[in-house]
């Protein structure tokens, strides 16, 4: 059964992965067996995450590079592609949220947000897309959200995007599907970041909201994430294709509960 895991001998390229979700997912990958290749945009954040991947044990490259600009990401996984081996599983997770009511934002504001979100994943897709399909072999796991199925104030652009991921994923599973390429996505729900370190503190009004809509009661931790990504990056998926698996504690199985109610 084991063996149904194991990622020993496969090469995994996962963008954003300096930090946070990204990270914990090529840790997750890493530990399965896995020879990791990150992707960020920022040196001095690339440079500190390469030293916590090494001093941990993990096989890892880095490299700079922007995954909306179509030329540098197929210059870049070309490089890879040719200098350290064929990626066998990619995973789109690099992204970004701008909290502007819809009446408010900017064009280009919103713009941004679908590039990184949506359009990215469908450049880093068919690049590496187009050597799985030569091969006729391989993974990818677009991370969405669960905005991908809800809406929420302040987030339209980024649920806009998210939402697209979701058929973007769909649609490449239904053409590559003949090629052995298997395109899945995982949701995240609420996790316990550096980033959300600020707002968990009992009494903040979103930390109280998301402890309650929770059934787990609780934030997840960014190693819940880890398994969901060795499933969906080994052997033991095989047979599924287009699927969004949610990892949110049971917050969309539910539409909540009155207040005061345990």
């Amino acid at each position: 059964m084991n063996n149904l895991f194991n990622l020993e001998g496969k090469r995994a390229l996962i963008t954003g992965a300096t930090h946070g979700l990204g990270m914990a997912m090529a840790k997750g990958l890493g530990d399965a067996g896995a020879e990791l290749i990150i992707n960020g945009t920022t040196p001095s954040r690339m440079e500190k995450a390469l030293d916590e991947y090494k001093s941990e044990g993990y096989n890892i490259h880095g490299f700079i590079f922007d995954v909306t600009q179509e030329e540098k990401a197929e210059e870049y996984v070309d490089k890879i592609e040719q200098s350290i081996g064929p990626i066998d599983i990619l995973v789109n997770n690099a992204g970004i949220i701008k909290r502007t009511p819809l009446k408010d934002m900017k064009v280009e504001d919103y713009r941004k947000v679908v590039d990184v979100d949506l359009v990215g994943p469908f450049i880093m897709a068919q690049k590496v897309g187009n050597y799985m399909i030569k091969r006729k072999s391989g993974k990818i796991i677009n991370i969405c959200s669960m905005m991908t199925e809800l809406g929420r104030d302040t987030v339209g652009a980024y649920a806009a995007a998210k939402g697209g991921l979701k058929m973007l994923t769909k649609n490449l599973a239904i053409e590559w599907a003949k090629y052995n390429i298997q395109v899945n996505g995982i949701g995240p729900g609420y996790f316990a970041t550096s980033q959300t370190e600020p707002i968990r503190k009992d009494g903040n009004p979103l930390h109280e909201f998301i402890k309650s809509r929770t059934p787990a009661g609780k934030w997840g931790d960014p190693s819940d994430l880890a398994g969901s990504a060795v499933f969906l990056a080994s052997k033991a998926s095989d047979f599924i294709n287009g699927h969004i698996l949610y990892v949110d504690g049971g917050i969309l199985a539910t539409i909540g509960k009155p207040a005061g109610e345990d």
